[in-house]
């Protein structure tokens, strides 16, 4: 199963750049993930809209369910036993997503309650996806 993060914007800072790539560098052993990045709220919609079921679609928004890494874990290994073809994570704008996206989602995920810059939501996000896909890989998790 393949995984995506789609993401509205590009990552200007350096620093933050670095600590993504490492990230994504870390979970190819255990996922293949890709990172897209897309001009606007608009671009995102238009990949959204080209990646229907079996992929499964994944909005970050503030009003989602708030996960702890081994829920995030078990959400993935649920979609890989159903069959996903693959799972897409969808970062928007600043002005976030409609009703509309929310209602289209398969699944809303809220990283805090805590609004954060979406440069930083991405590198929290790339972090709790190499996690939890460590520990489907069967690696111990340091909090267990």
């Amino acid at each position: 199963m393949r995984l995506a993060l789609v993401a509205a914007g590009k990552l200007k800072d350096a620093g933050l750049q670095s600590l993504c790539a490492e990230y994504l560098r870390r979970i190819q052993p255990f996922a293949p993930l890709e990172v897209v990045e897309v001009r606007d709220a608009a671009a995102v919609r238009a990949h959204w809209s080209r990646h229907a079921a079996p992929t499964v679609r994944v909005l970050l928004d503030e009003r989602g369910e708030q996960l702890d890494t081994r829920g995030l874990a078990n959400w993935i290994a649920q979609w890989r036993t159903e069959g996903a073809r693959g799972v897409h994570f969808y970062i928007g704008d600043a002005d976030g997503f409609s009703a509309a996206d929310r209602a289209g989602a398969d699944r809303l995920l809220a990283l805090s309650r805590l609004t954060l810059p979406h440069r930083l939501a991405r590198l929290i996000l790339l972090e709790q996806l190499y996690r939890a896909a460590s520990l489907l890989a069967g690696h111990p998790y340091h909090h267990e």
